[in-house]
Protein backbone atom coordinates (compact mmCIF):
# COMPACT_ATOMS: atom_id res chain seq x y z
CA UNK A 1 0.00 0.00 0.00
CA UNK A 2 1.36 3.44 -0.94
CA UNK A 3 0.36 5.92 1.14
CA UNK A 4 1.14 9.96 0.81
CA UNK A 5 1.47 11.56 4.17
CA UNK A 6 1.80 15.19 4.18
CA UNK A 7 2.29 17.87 7.13
CA UNK A 8 3.79 21.43 7.69
CA UNK A 9 6.16 19.42 10.34
CA UNK A 10 8.39 16.47 11.22
CA UNK A 11 10.43 15.91 13.88
CA UNK A 12 13.33 16.38 13.87
CA UNK A 13 13.78 18.04 10.45
CA UNK A 14 11.39 20.61 11.67
CA UNK A 15 9.91 20.63 15.45
CA UNK A 16 7.38 23.09 16.76
CA UNK A 17 4.52 20.87 18.31
CA UNK A 18 3.21 17.73 18.64
CA UNK A 19 2.58 17.41 14.63
CA UNK A 20 6.10 16.89 14.71
CA UNK A 21 6.74 14.18 16.75
CA UNK A 22 3.41 12.64 16.03
CA UNK A 23 4.26 12.37 12.41
CA UNK A 24 7.33 10.82 12.61
CA UNK A 25 6.50 8.70 15.47
CA UNK A 26 3.52 7.38 13.27
CA UNK A 27 5.31 7.21 9.91
CA UNK A 28 8.18 5.49 11.17
CA UNK A 29 6.01 2.72 12.51
CA UNK A 30 4.03 2.43 9.33
CA UNK A 31 6.89 1.65 7.24
CA UNK A 32 8.06 -1.04 9.93
CA UNK A 33 4.47 -2.56 8.89
CA UNK A 34 5.18 -2.66 5.55
CA UNK A 35 3.19 0.77 4.51
CA UNK A 36 4.99 2.58 1.34
CA UNK A 37 4.96 5.87 2.90
CA UNK A 38 6.00 8.52 1.28
CA UNK A 39 6.77 11.52 3.62
CA UNK A 40 6.04 15.15 1.99
CA UNK A 41 6.38 18.36 3.80
CA UNK A 42 7.89 21.96 3.28
CA UNK A 43 11.03 22.73 2.79
CA UNK A 44 11.99 25.12 5.20
CA UNK A 45 16.09 25.08 4.17
CA UNK A 46 18.73 24.42 5.66
CA UNK A 47 18.34 20.46 5.30
CA UNK A 48 20.80 17.88 3.99
CA UNK A 49 19.64 14.80 2.40
CA UNK A 50 21.42 11.88 1.17
CA UNK A 51 21.39 10.74 -2.57
CA UNK A 52 19.36 13.69 -3.50
CA UNK A 53 17.55 14.34 -6.81
CA UNK A 54 15.07 17.58 -7.53
CA UNK A 55 12.43 17.63 -9.63
CA UNK A 56 9.78 20.16 -10.70
CA UNK A 57 5.70 20.25 -9.82
CA UNK A 58 3.38 21.94 -12.86
CA UNK A 59 1.28 24.31 -10.13
CA UNK A 60 -0.68 27.55 -11.56
CA UNK A 61 0.76 30.48 -12.26
CA UNK A 62 0.22 31.98 -8.63
CA UNK A 63 2.28 29.73 -6.62
CA UNK A 64 5.31 30.53 -8.52
CA UNK A 65 8.45 27.84 -9.25
CA UNK A 66 7.95 25.13 -7.07
CA UNK A 67 9.54 21.70 -6.63
CA UNK A 68 10.68 18.89 -4.60
CA UNK A 69 14.08 17.65 -2.96
CA UNK A 70 13.73 13.96 -2.32
CA UNK A 71 16.88 11.97 -0.65
CA UNK A 72 17.43 10.02 2.81
CA UNK A 73 17.62 11.74 5.63
CA UNK A 74 19.46 10.14 8.31
CA UNK A 75 16.50 10.61 11.23
CA UNK A 76 13.21 10.08 9.44
CA UNK A 77 14.57 8.21 6.23
CA UNK A 78 12.99 9.12 2.46
CA UNK A 79 11.77 12.11 2.45
CA UNK A 80 10.36 15.09 -0.02
CA UNK A 81 10.82 18.10 0.69
CA UNK A 82 8.48 20.69 -0.81
CA UNK A 83 9.88 24.30 -2.44
CA UNK A 84 7.50 27.11 -2.89
CA UNK A 85 8.61 30.65 -2.99
CA UNK A 86 8.95 32.27 0.30
CA UNK A 87 8.83 28.94 2.43
CA UNK A 88 12.50 28.80 3.50
CA UNK A 89 12.59 30.11 6.73
CA UNK A 90 14.65 29.59 10.02
CA UNK A 91 11.32 28.93 11.89
CA UNK A 92 8.13 27.65 10.05
CA UNK A 93 5.61 29.37 11.26
CA UNK A 94 7.23 32.59 13.49
CA UNK A 95 9.35 35.62 13.30
CA UNK A 96 11.80 36.35 15.37
CA UNK A 97 9.80 38.55 18.10
CA UNK A 98 7.31 35.46 18.02
CA UNK A 99 4.36 36.87 15.35
CA UNK A 100 3.29 34.55 12.65
CA UNK A 101 5.64 35.40 9.92
CA UNK A 102 2.88 37.98 7.75
CA UNK A 103 2.59 35.77 4.83
CA UNK A 104 1.76 32.12 6.73
CA UNK A 105 -1.23 31.94 4.32
CA UNK A 106 0.57 32.55 1.28
CA UNK A 107 3.28 30.36 2.44
CA UNK A 108 1.35 27.67 3.13
CA UNK A 109 -2.02 27.29 0.15
CA UNK A 110 1.70 27.51 -2.41
CA UNK A 111 2.58 24.51 -0.41
CA UNK A 112 -0.95 22.70 0.05
CA UNK A 113 -1.35 23.65 -3.87
CA UNK A 114 2.55 21.76 -4.67
CA UNK A 115 1.33 19.34 -3.03
CA UNK A 116 -1.71 18.32 -4.44
CA UNK A 117 0.35 18.27 -8.09
CA UNK A 118 2.49 16.03 -6.72
CA UNK A 119 -0.34 13.68 -6.18
CA UNK A 120 -1.95 14.13 -8.95
CA UNK A 121 1.33 13.20 -11.17
CA UNK A 122 1.55 10.22 -9.40
CA UNK A 123 -1.94 9.13 -7.26
CA UNK A 124 -1.36 7.41 -4.13
CA UNK A 125 -3.57 4.70 -2.50
CA UNK A 126 -4.43 6.36 0.30
CA UNK A 127 -3.59 10.46 0.83
CA UNK A 128 -3.00 11.33 4.64
CA UNK A 129 -3.36 15.27 6.00
CA UNK A 130 -2.44 16.72 8.77
CA UNK A 131 -4.42 19.92 10.30
CA UNK A 132 -4.89 22.91 8.08
CA UNK A 133 -1.50 23.22 6.57
CA UNK A 134 -2.10 20.63 4.13
CA UNK A 135 -6.03 21.22 4.15
CA UNK A 136 -6.16 22.99 0.41
CA UNK A 137 -4.83 20.23 -1.22
CA UNK A 138 -8.34 19.02 -1.89
CA UNK A 139 -9.57 22.00 -2.98
CA UNK A 140 -7.63 21.11 -6.32
CA UNK A 141 -7.94 17.94 -6.72
CA UNK A 142 -11.13 17.11 -8.45
CA UNK A 143 -11.15 13.39 -8.15
CA UNK A 144 -8.55 13.06 -4.87
CA UNK A 145 -7.42 8.96 -3.99
CA UNK A 146 -9.07 8.04 -0.27
CA UNK A 147 -7.96 10.78 1.92
CA UNK A 148 -7.54 11.14 5.35
CA UNK A 149 -7.09 14.17 7.62
CA UNK A 150 -5.56 14.26 11.31
CA UNK A 151 -6.60 17.03 13.14
CA UNK A 152 -3.75 17.42 16.42
CA UNK A 153 -4.88 20.74 17.04
CA UNK A 154 -8.24 22.78 16.31
CA UNK A 155 -7.13 25.31 18.01
CA UNK A 156 -5.09 26.54 14.76
CA UNK A 157 -7.18 26.57 11.55
CA UNK A 158 -5.22 29.12 9.39
CA UNK A 159 -8.37 31.46 8.33
CA UNK A 160 -7.76 33.98 5.57
CA UNK A 161 -9.18 36.20 3.30
CA UNK A 162 -11.85 35.59 0.80
CA UNK A 163 -9.36 36.14 -2.26
CA UNK A 164 -8.20 32.37 -2.14
CA UNK A 165 -11.44 31.00 -3.11
CA UNK A 166 -10.54 32.02 -6.61
CA UNK A 167 -7.22 29.99 -6.42
CA UNK A 168 -7.00 27.42 -4.55
CA UNK A 169 -8.55 24.86 -7.02
CA UNK A 170 -12.51 23.67 -8.27
CA UNK A 171 -13.75 22.68 -5.22
CA UNK A 172 -12.89 26.06 -3.59
CA UNK A 173 -16.99 26.71 -2.46
CA UNK A 174 -16.13 23.97 0.83
CA UNK A 175 -13.87 26.09 1.84
CA UNK A 176 -15.79 29.50 2.07
CA UNK A 177 -16.19 30.62 5.79
CA UNK A 178 -17.92 33.53 6.94
CA UNK A 179 -16.99 35.26 4.15
CA UNK A 180 -13.19 34.01 4.44
CA UNK A 181 -11.10 30.79 3.39
CA UNK A 182 -10.40 28.35 5.83
CA UNK A 183 -8.16 25.71 4.87
CA UNK A 184 -9.02 23.26 7.64
CA UNK A 185 -13.12 23.56 7.75
CA UNK A 186 -12.95 22.88 3.54
CA UNK A 187 -10.81 19.70 4.19
CA UNK A 188 -13.24 18.53 7.02
CA UNK A 189 -15.77 18.63 4.28
CA UNK A 190 -14.29 16.72 1.70
CA UNK A 191 -11.89 13.85 3.71
CA UNK A 192 -13.42 10.39 3.41
CA UNK A 193 -12.12 9.90 7.04
CA UNK A 194 -11.45 12.47 10.00
CA UNK A 195 -9.08 11.61 12.86
CA UNK A 196 -8.58 13.11 16.19
CA UNK A 197 -5.67 12.39 18.24
CA UNK A 198 -7.48 10.71 21.32
CA UNK A 199 -10.59 9.51 21.60
CA UNK A 200 -11.97 11.85 23.89
CA UNK A 201 -11.10 15.04 22.13
CA UNK A 202 -12.88 13.43 19.52
CA UNK A 203 -16.27 13.96 21.45
CA UNK A 204 -14.64 17.61 22.57
CA UNK A 205 -14.56 18.85 18.87
CA UNK A 206 -17.95 18.05 18.13
CA UNK A 207 -19.32 20.69 21.19
CA UNK A 208 -19.92 23.87 20.94
CA UNK A 209 -16.90 24.21 23.96
CA UNK A 210 -14.54 22.95 22.27
CA UNK A 211 -15.05 22.58 18.63
CA UNK A 212 -13.57 26.16 18.18
CA UNK A 213 -16.18 27.34 16.28
CA UNK A 214 -16.24 24.41 13.69
CA UNK A 215 -18.30 22.20 16.26
CA UNK A 216 -21.01 22.31 13.55
CA UNK A 217 -19.30 20.97 10.59
CA UNK A 218 -17.51 18.23 12.30
CA UNK A 219 -21.18 17.25 13.30
CA UNK A 220 -22.22 17.40 9.95
CA UNK A 221 -19.33 15.05 9.42
CA UNK A 222 -19.46 12.52 12.57
CA UNK A 223 -20.08 9.40 10.70
CA UNK A 224 -16.28 10.04 9.07
CA UNK A 225 -14.90 10.96 12.60
CA UNK A 226 -12.99 8.53 14.87
CA UNK A 227 -10.47 9.00 17.79
CA UNK A 228 -7.03 7.23 17.22
CA UNK A 229 -4.79 8.39 20.36
CA UNK A 230 -1.28 9.38 19.71
CA UNK A 231 1.76 7.45 20.97
CA UNK A 232 5.34 8.36 21.69
CA UNK A 233 8.92 7.11 21.32
CA UNK A 234 9.38 4.63 22.99
CA UNK A 235 13.43 4.55 22.29
CA UNK A 236 13.68 7.83 23.14
CA UNK A 237 11.95 7.50 26.17
CA UNK A 238 13.41 4.65 28.04
CA UNK A 239 14.79 5.31 31.33
CA UNK A 240 16.45 1.95 31.02
CA UNK A 241 18.87 3.09 28.29
CA UNK A 242 18.66 7.05 28.57
CA UNK A 243 22.22 8.76 28.40
CA UNK A 244 20.55 12.10 29.85
CA UNK A 245 19.92 10.95 33.36
CA UNK A 246 21.90 10.35 36.26
CA UNK A 247 21.41 6.63 36.29
CA UNK A 248 19.23 4.57 34.08
CA UNK A 249 16.62 2.23 35.54
CA UNK A 250 13.16 0.37 34.99
CA UNK A 251 10.46 -0.50 36.90
CA UNK A 252 12.44 -3.95 38.52
CA UNK A 253 14.89 -0.61 39.81
CA UNK A 254 12.98 1.68 41.43
CA UNK A 255 15.61 2.63 43.93
CA UNK A 256 17.88 4.00 40.93
CA UNK A 257 14.88 7.01 40.77
CA UNK A 258 16.48 8.15 44.46
CA UNK A 259 19.65 8.49 42.60
CA UNK A 260 17.93 10.59 39.47
CA UNK A 261 15.91 12.33 42.18
CA UNK A 262 19.18 13.84 43.91
CA UNK A 263 20.29 14.80 40.64
CA UNK A 264 17.37 17.12 40.08
CA UNK A 265 17.45 18.33 43.26
CA UNK A 266 20.73 19.19 42.92
CA UNK A 267 19.84 20.51 39.41
CA UNK A 268 16.98 23.13 40.49
CA UNK A 269 18.61 24.02 44.06
CA UNK A 270 15.82 21.78 46.40
CA UNK A 271 17.79 20.49 49.73
CA UNK A 272 16.84 16.77 49.54
CA UNK A 273 14.78 16.09 52.57
CA UNK A 274 11.73 13.83 51.01
CA UNK A 275 9.34 16.85 50.41
CA UNK A 276 7.37 15.77 47.30
CA UNK A 277 8.91 17.52 43.79
CA UNK A 278 6.50 18.11 41.19
CA UNK A 279 7.43 19.03 37.42
CA UNK A 280 6.24 20.79 34.80
CA UNK A 281 7.40 20.57 30.97
CA UNK A 282 5.25 22.68 28.70
CA UNK A 283 5.17 25.46 26.38
CA UNK A 284 3.86 28.94 28.09
CA UNK A 285 0.88 28.89 26.36
CA UNK A 286 -2.72 29.82 27.61
CA UNK A 287 -3.56 26.20 26.19
CA UNK A 288 -1.07 24.63 28.81
CA UNK A 289 -2.45 26.35 31.83
CA UNK A 290 0.37 27.38 33.36
CA UNK A 291 -0.98 30.51 34.62
CA UNK A 292 -3.27 28.36 36.39
CA UNK A 293 -0.49 27.11 38.52
CA UNK A 294 0.87 30.39 39.41
CA UNK A 295 -1.45 31.46 42.18
CA UNK A 296 -1.08 28.15 44.06
CA UNK A 297 3.22 28.66 44.63
CA UNK A 298 2.76 30.28 47.70
CA UNK A 299 0.61 27.90 49.11
CA UNK A 300 3.11 24.63 48.50
CA UNK A 301 4.95 25.09 51.38
CA UNK A 302 1.62 24.18 53.21
CA UNK A 303 1.07 20.83 51.36
CA UNK A 304 4.35 20.35 51.63
CA UNK A 305 5.24 20.01 47.83
CA UNK A 306 8.08 21.62 46.07
CA UNK A 307 7.24 22.47 42.00
CA UNK A 308 9.83 22.96 38.81
CA UNK A 309 8.77 24.63 35.53
CA UNK A 310 10.74 23.88 32.73
CA UNK A 311 9.17 26.46 29.22
CA UNK A 312 9.27 28.88 27.07
CA UNK A 313 6.83 30.78 24.87
CA UNK A 314 4.57 33.89 26.36
CA UNK A 315 6.94 36.45 27.49
CA UNK A 316 4.65 37.45 30.44
CA UNK A 317 4.28 35.26 31.88
CA UNK A 318 7.94 33.74 32.02
CA UNK A 319 8.10 37.04 33.93
CA UNK A 320 5.90 36.64 35.91
CA UNK A 321 7.18 32.63 36.84
CA UNK A 322 11.00 34.29 37.55
CA UNK A 323 9.16 37.13 39.84
CA UNK A 324 7.47 34.05 41.89
CA UNK A 325 10.64 31.67 42.08
CA UNK A 326 12.80 35.12 43.61
CA UNK A 327 9.64 35.26 45.68
CA UNK A 328 9.44 31.67 46.67
CA UNK A 329 12.88 29.83 46.58
CA UNK A 330 12.69 27.44 48.79
CA UNK A 331 9.31 25.83 47.30
CA UNK A 332 9.66 27.26 43.27
CA UNK A 333 12.29 26.76 40.31
CA UNK A 334 11.68 28.12 36.58
CA UNK A 335 14.11 27.39 34.36
CA UNK A 336 13.20 29.53 30.70
CA UNK A 337 13.77 27.76 28.02
CA UNK A 338 14.14 24.22 26.01
CA UNK A 339 16.41 22.13 27.53
CA UNK A 340 16.55 18.47 26.15
CA UNK A 341 18.52 16.76 28.69
CA UNK A 342 16.56 18.03 31.63
CA UNK A 343 12.97 17.36 30.32
CA UNK A 344 14.43 13.39 30.85
CA UNK A 345 15.66 14.56 34.07
CA UNK A 346 12.63 15.83 35.45
CA UNK A 347 10.79 12.89 34.37
CA UNK A 348 13.47 10.57 35.95
CA UNK A 349 13.91 12.50 39.48
CA UNK A 350 10.24 14.64 40.27
CA UNK A 351 7.65 12.59 41.70
CA UNK A 352 4.55 14.50 40.38
CA UNK A 353 4.38 15.56 36.55
CA UNK A 354 1.66 18.34 36.74
CA UNK A 355 -0.54 19.38 33.26
CA UNK A 356 -2.86 21.64 33.84
CA UNK A 357 -3.77 22.36 30.53
CA UNK A 358 -7.03 23.91 29.11
CA UNK A 359 -7.47 21.61 26.11
CA UNK A 360 -5.08 18.95 25.20
CA UNK A 361 -6.27 17.11 21.83
CA UNK A 362 -3.65 14.12 23.24
CA UNK A 363 -0.61 15.31 25.06
CA UNK A 364 2.77 13.62 25.02
CA UNK A 365 4.14 14.65 28.42
CA UNK A 366 2.02 12.81 30.36
CA UNK A 367 3.13 9.26 28.60
CA UNK A 368 6.92 10.71 28.44
CA UNK A 369 6.67 11.27 32.82
CA UNK A 370 5.21 7.96 33.00
CA UNK A 371 7.89 5.82 31.29
CA UNK A 372 9.88 7.22 33.88
CA UNK A 373 7.60 6.97 37.03
CA UNK A 374 6.99 10.48 37.36
CA UNK A 375 2.86 10.15 38.15
CA UNK A 376 1.14 12.93 36.39
CA UNK A 377 -1.50 15.30 38.01
CA UNK A 378 -3.75 16.31 34.62
CA UNK A 379 -6.88 18.18 34.08
CA UNK A 380 -9.66 16.23 32.62
CA UNK A 381 -9.36 17.16 29.04
CA UNK A 382 -8.44 15.59 25.59
CA UNK A 383 -6.32 12.83 25.79
CA UNK A 384 -5.27 13.01 29.55
CA UNK A 385 -8.88 11.78 30.23
CA UNK A 386 -8.05 8.66 27.98
CA UNK A 387 -4.70 8.27 29.30
CA UNK A 388 -4.24 8.97 32.99
CA UNK A 389 -7.05 7.55 35.83
CA UNK A 390 -7.28 8.60 39.02
CA UNK A 391 -5.74 6.84 42.03
CA UNK A 392 -8.57 8.25 44.54
CA UNK A 393 -11.25 6.85 42.66
CA UNK A 394 -9.49 3.39 40.81
CA UNK A 395 -8.10 1.30 42.20
CA UNK A 396 -5.78 0.90 39.19
CA UNK A 397 -5.71 4.42 39.28
CA UNK A 398 -2.46 5.62 37.20
CA UNK A 399 -2.40 9.72 38.31
CA UNK A 400 -4.39 12.51 39.68
CA UNK A 401 -7.05 14.07 37.42
CA UNK A 402 -8.42 18.07 38.45
CA UNK A 403 -12.15 18.01 37.50
CA UNK A 404 -11.73 21.44 35.89
CA UNK A 405 -8.66 23.53 34.42
CA UNK A 406 -9.51 25.70 37.47
CA UNK A 407 -6.79 27.09 40.23
CA UNK A 408 -9.02 25.39 42.92
CA UNK A 409 -9.04 22.18 41.37
CA UNK A 410 -5.70 21.80 40.90
CA UNK A 411 -5.21 22.80 44.42
CA UNK A 412 -7.46 20.10 45.74
CA UNK A 413 -5.79 17.50 43.61
CA UNK A 414 -2.46 18.38 44.67
CA UNK A 415 -3.42 17.61 48.18
CA UNK A 416 -4.96 14.41 47.13
CA UNK A 417 -1.66 13.78 45.81
CA UNK A 418 0.43 14.78 48.59
CA UNK A 419 -2.06 12.31 50.82
CA UNK A 420 -0.94 9.42 49.18
CA UNK A 421 1.98 9.75 47.38
CA UNK A 422 3.34 9.86 51.10
CA UNK A 423 3.14 6.34 51.41
CA UNK A 424 6.11 5.18 49.77
CA UNK A 425 4.35 2.05 49.04
CA UNK A 426 1.60 3.51 47.55
CA UNK A 427 3.78 5.69 45.43
CA UNK A 428 5.69 2.38 43.82
CA UNK A 429 2.73 0.30 43.04
CA UNK A 430 1.78 3.47 41.11
CA UNK A 431 4.99 3.98 39.53
CA UNK A 432 5.60 0.80 38.77
CA UNK A 433 2.13 0.36 37.13
CA UNK A 434 2.43 3.56 35.18
CA UNK A 435 5.62 2.11 33.63
CA UNK A 436 4.25 -0.88 32.54
CA UNK A 437 2.17 0.82 29.87
CA UNK A 438 2.51 0.57 26.53
CA UNK A 439 2.92 3.77 24.64
CA UNK A 440 5.08 3.18 21.86
CA UNK A 441 3.02 3.76 18.36
CA UNK A 442 2.42 0.19 17.33
CA UNK A 443 -1.32 0.15 18.22
CA UNK A 444 -2.30 3.58 17.04
CA UNK A 445 -0.29 2.59 13.97
CA UNK A 446 -2.17 -0.51 13.83
CA UNK A 447 -5.29 1.67 13.75
CA UNK A 448 -4.41 3.78 11.06
CA UNK A 449 -3.71 0.99 8.49
CA UNK A 450 -7.17 -0.56 9.17
CA UNK A 451 -7.99 2.72 8.70
CA UNK A 452 -6.58 2.99 5.47
CA UNK A 453 -7.52 -0.63 4.20
CA UNK A 454 -10.85 -0.18 4.83
CA UNK A 455 -11.14 3.14 2.62
CA UNK A 456 -9.42 0.71 -0.30
CA UNK A 457 -12.12 -1.85 -0.07
CA UNK A 458 -14.24 0.97 0.62
CA UNK A 459 -12.84 2.60 -3.26
CA UNK A 460 -12.90 -0.95 -4.92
Amino acid sequence: MRVVFAAAELSPVATVGGLAAAAAGLGTELRRLGVDLEMVMPDYGDVSLVDETTFALDVPEWVGAASVRRGHHPSVGQINLVSVPGMARPHPYLEASGEGWPDNSERFFCFARAVAAYVEDDPPDVLHLNDWHTGPVLAALSEPPPTVVSIHNLAYQGVADASWLDRIGPRAAHYEWWGGTNPLTGALALADRIVAVSPHYATEIVTPEGGFGVDEPLRNRAEALVGILNGIDTEVWDPANDPLIARPFDASTLEARTENRAALLDRVGFPDDGVLLAAVVTRLTHQKGVDLLAPLVPLLEQIPMRLAVLGSGDAGLAARLHQLAAEHPASFEFVDGYDEALSHMMFAGADLCLMPSRFEPCGLTQMQAMRYGAIPLVTAVGGLVDTVTDADLHRAGTGFVARRAATEDLLAALFRAERRLRDRRRRSAIQKRVMAIDWSWNTPARQYLALYEELQVNER
